[in-house]
């Protein structure tokens, strides 16, 4: 299963299409922003991605997390999302 990785210029709705995409097949979905407009951008693409999956009887939740990841040699942080059922 791959991470979904949204950035501030992510489309919501391509990122909820994938959110959704990786509940129906994998049943957990996991989602990394790092910034302020990427962790807007994914968490308003979790509430597009339960609107979709409600629709078909699957309710979810989030559990956020911190990671650390290393980008170009540089250790960031960033907020992992790991969406599961309810």
């Amino acid at each position: 299963m791959s991470i979904i990785k949204v950035s501030a210029n992510s489309r919501t709705s391509a990122v909820a299409g994938a959110i959704a995409g990786m509940m129906r097949e994998h049943n957990r979905a996991e989602v990394q922003a790092i910034g302020a407009g990427a962790v807007n951008q994914a968490v308003k693409a979790i509430a597009i991605a339960r609107g979709y999956l409600h629709e078909e009887g699957l309710h979810i939740v989030c559990i956020p997390e911190f990671i650390s990841v290393t980008i170009e040699g540089k250790e960031r942080t960033a907020i992992r999302l790991i969406v599961e059922p309810r």
